[in-house]
């Protein structure tokens, strides 16, 4: 059985697709769709950068959905028909445009509202996030309880192989930061992000995103999405929908997602879009997995004739 993943916010680079681009029509047609839904060349912001506009919340968001589902569309032209797909984070819009419960125009205008909103729900140096290294997830939910004296501070992705995010006010998480460490965490690592995202900070990001989320026309899941917020598949759209709207605010279950999906029968994951994050993380957490990054055109033919396609 094969699974096919989304990667999330951090997996962009300026140039990703252009080669993609060039070599298919398809792909090419996914970017021109994303310049006219926004009314501006986001592809020219992907494919020039600056680097410092491309990492602005509100174009990376977009920016890493229009690649994924541009080498998406690819994959799907050769022949690929994944059993599940799932996405990390932002993934899980790729997740549900790939599944066929979003059109893609209308996809690409949400995230980059989710990216906006989620930008604004708090000021600039409020919050903070950080990766805690080798600690278990309950240890890891005790020392933000402990740190938080009535600040916010929780798990915000748990990725797996004793990775977990925590994020929330500053000061809060650098209190859990070093609770953490007390408890036996190997490392505490400080994350550049623009905000603390998926924990409850970002609950003004949620009721602003809620509406347009309800408004949006969504269809049934060709394809069963496995939801970030509990791990579990999603096959209606009322279903989706609902975890769309509920995971801005709550924590990412990568691992319970992988584990799922291992545990269903899955041996092979082809990560769908730039970088290969999602790839480190799933041979961590299923290491007999076979797992395939595809974003480039000698990545799609390598998939293509690993996959017998």
């Amino acid at each position: 059985m094969i699974a096919c993943v989304f990667p999330g916010q951090g997996s962009q680079a300026v140039g990703m697709g252009k080669p993609l681009v060039a070599a298919s029509a398809d792909a090419a047609e996914v970017f021109a769709q994303a310049d006219a839904a926004l009314g501006f060349a986001l592809s020219s912001v992907i494919f020039e950068g600056p680097a410092e506009m491309l990492t602005l919340t509100e174009h990376t968001q977009p920016a890493i959905l229009t690649m994924s589902t541009a080498v998406w569309s690819v994959l799907e032209r050769r022949g690929l028909r994944p059993d599940y797909v799932a996405g990390h984070s932002l993934g899980e819009y790729s997740a549900h445009v790939a599944a066929g419960t979003l059109a893609f125009a209308d996809a690409v205008r949400l995230v980059r509202n989710r990216g906006r909103y989620m930008q604004e729900a708090v000021p600039v140096g409020t919050g903070a996030m950080a990766a805690v290294l080798g600690l278990e997830e309950a240890d890891v939910v005790a020392a933000c309880l402990d740190a938080a004296q009535g600040e916010i501070v929780s798990p915000a992705n748990l990725n797996g192989a004793g990775q977990i995010v925590i994020a929330g006010h500053t000061g809060a998480v650098v209190r859990a930061g070093d609770t953490c460490r007390g408890r036996g965490a190997r490392r505490v690592i400080p994350l550049k992000v623009s905000a603390p995202f998926h924990c409850a900070l970002m609950n003004p990001a949620r009721d602003r995103l809620q509406p347009e989320l309800e408004r949006v026309p969504a269809s049934e899941p060709r394809i069963p999405v496995i939801a970030n917020v509990d791990a579990e598949p999603r096959t209606s759209a009322t279903t989706a929908i609902d975890a769309l709207v509920r995971q801005v605010a709550q924590p990412v279950r990568w691992e319970a997602t992988v584990q799922w999906l291992a545990a269903r029968g899955v041996e092979t994951f082809v990560e769908v879009g730039p970088g290969a994050v999602l790839s480190g993380l799933i041979r961590k957490v299923v290491r007999e997995a076979r797992v395939l990054s595809v974003e480039t055109p000698e990545d799609v033919e390598a998939a293509v004739a690993a996959l017998n396609l």
